[in-house]
């Protein structure tokens, strides 16, 4: 793995108030050492990648190590079993012998899942308590999330809320979250390089509309970068929209006009191939995309895979599940040389 997959933030100033030290695996950040009484505030707003605590009045705790792998969820179960569970599978292949708990964000889909198959996923905070109850000490948090939305701000927060009750808790990253700023990673190239291994060939009158959630959350600039990355790349008339967010097909429709388009590929770029993939984009009602565009005189396709069937974006969470986990374990990348400075 390279040097650079492996990023926690690290704070000297931090652990000195809180009287506690840990070693990172990575550094991507640290506190200026001459911080010398860092406030709350300033810690949180140094945490930057893999988050990682270690709680002192445990420190004499035996180690029982666990991994809950957070997703949305989904109520289409044969998606589901492709995508979340297939990458489930793989992180727990990649982690033999450790305990490992599928836990869904969404409450709602929870209770359909329950009602319509008699199947109960706990949230994050039901799973963390029952491997409280059951004697684990110490905790990696794995999501499956595509950008640091949301649904990964939730995620966070179960981490704050619970990292005081175990030994040591760790949080990893979304799919997405460096953009090669500053010598770190650059997850979203390494998203489209893996994404597009499903992309059909293109003529000159083709394109390619992928199709994102879309948030009110800040992290909705993700798609922006991902549209010039791709753009970058040399990927021509591939555009990417949102259902919830910015931009909408009605921002994307002009540049097919634009290009002379005729052909069209929706994919979406989404866990699984759900409720938004199946009706939203490739529905039969009249505001499907699928009709919209239809409706415009363009010709439709619509592929209806969720990226967790891709094994190459499946081997990225499996990546991100390791930075979690070895955080977890203390492994330090003694080769790690691009330490940054705040304050």
């Amino acid at each position: 793995m390279k040097n650079w997959k492996k990023m926690l933030v690290a704070s000297l100033a931090c652990s000195a108030v809180l009287g506690f030290s840990y070693s990172p695996a990575e550094a991507a950040y640290e506190l200026n050492p001459e911080v010398k009484t860092a406030t709350p505030a300033l810690m949180e707003a140094s945490e930057i990648g893999v988050l990682k605590y270690e709680n002192p009045q445990m420190r004499n705790y035996t180690n029982k190590d666990a991994i809950v792998v957070t997703s949305f969820g989904t109520t289409f179960k044969e998606t589901r079993e492709k995508t979340i569970e297939a990458t489930v599978d793989a992180i727990k292949a990649a982690h033999p012998g450790v305990k490992v708990v599928t836990a869904f964000t969404s409450h709602i889909i929870i209770d359909r899942i329950a009602k319509k198959e008699g199947v109960k996923y706990p949230t994050p905070e039901e799973a963390l308590e029952q491997l409280k109850a059951d004697g684990y000490s110490r905790v990696a948090l794995v999501s499956l999330d595509v950008i640091p939305g949301m649904e990964y701000a939730y995620v966070r927060g179960v981490f704050h809320g619970y990292k005081n009750q175990f030994k040591t808790m760790t949080c990893g990253t979304s799919l997405m979250y460096w953009q090669g700023q500053e010598e770190q990673a650059d997850d979203v190239i390494e998203f489209i390089q893996a994404f597009a291994s499903q992309f059909p060939k293109q003529k000159k009158d083709d394109a390619i509309l992928i199709m994102a959630h879309g948030t009110p959350h800040i992290s909705n600039a993700y798609y922006a970068v991902i549209q010039a990355k791709l753009d970058a790349l040399g990927y021509k008339n591939v555009f990417v929209y949102t259902v919830e967010g910015w931009p909408s097909l009605e921002d994307v429709i002009p540049k097919l006009k634009e290009n002379k388009i005729k052909n069209v590929t929706l994919v979406p770029m989404m866990m699984v191939a759900g409720d938004h993939a199946n009706n939203d984009m490739a529905g039969d009602e009249p505001d499907s995309h699928k009709n919209i565009l239809m409706g415009e005189g363009y010709k439709v396709d619509a592929y209806l895979h969720g990226i967790g069937e891709n094994q190459m974006i499946r081997d990225m969470y499996v990546e991100r599940a390791h930075d979690a986990f070895d955080a977890l374990q203390g492994k330090k990348d003694a080769d790690a040389d691009h330490i940054k400075m705040m304050k």
